[in-house]
């Protein structure tokens, strides 16, 4: 469960490495994200020299959380950290390489260009 204020893993190489939470996108109200919704996040750290720098507000989809996500066959999943890979507007990513496992149900999310950077889809 992921909800503002929560520090995040970047799971590509778009140039950021560590982003935290500001806004979930979706209702107006909503306490958590979990894999699959998009949010909004501040770059806490970055890579020198890449295009993306420190404190830039970005657009990211959530790919893993520490919390358990029960798909529909019964199977249990449980990632080790927080994880997200920054999008642009149209929900394309940024970068061009997804490293670690990627859970299957983004495909419901139409987000599939993800899915086929990614090394492993669980």
């Amino acid at each position: 469960m992921i909800q503002p204020q929560t520090h995040l893993n970047v799971a590509d190489n778009s140039g950021a490495r560590e982003l935290m939470c500001i806004r979930i996108i979706g209702a107006s109200n909503r306490r958590y994200a979990h894999i699959g919704d998009v949010i909004v996040a501040v770059i806490k750290e970055a890579v020198p020299n890449m295009p993306l720098e420190r404190s830039e507000v970005v657009r990211a989809v959530i790919v893993r959380t520490c919390k358990e996500l029960k798909s529909d066959d019964g199977i249990i999943i449980r990632y080790d950290d927080n994880a997200a890979v920054l999008i642009d507007q149209k929900g394309n990513p940024k970068g061009t390489r997804v490293f670690g496992a990627i859970a299957w149900e983004l495909r419901q999310f139409h987000f599939t260009k993800i899915l086929s950077l990614a090394p492993e889809v669980l």
